[in-house]
């Protein structure tokens, strides 16, 4: 398996886990919460498959605009972007 393969796959792990974390902090009075743009940031860097099964599985955030239409956006982008990279590498320039 190819290195960023492994990465997609750590970073979404990391996104389901964080979604879950601030869950059971939003049940804890007083205690500290993941802030949104962190989470946010977690979708932005690749993640975003990984925060949405969290919103899904821990129905966290599910009414937030943000999150709710800007996390299946960033999906969308993201496995296009991929696809690109896999396929048609030349159309961003890159060369694997």
């Amino acid at each position: 398996m190819e290195t960023y393969h492994v990465l997609l796959i750590l970073i979404n792990l990391c996104g389901v886990v964080i979604m879950g974390y601030d869950k059971f902090l939003s049940r804890q009075p007083g205690a500290s919460r993941v802030p949104e743009k962190n989470l946010f940031l977690n979708a932005l860097a690749g993640g975003a498959i990984g925060v949405y099964l969290g919103m899904k599985i821990f129905r966290h955030k599910t009414k937030h605009r943000l999150f709710s239409i800007g996390v299946p956006v960033l999906i969308f982008v993201q496995i296009a972007l991929y696809l690109i990279i896999l396929y048609k590498p030349e159309l961003l320039h890159l060369k694997f």
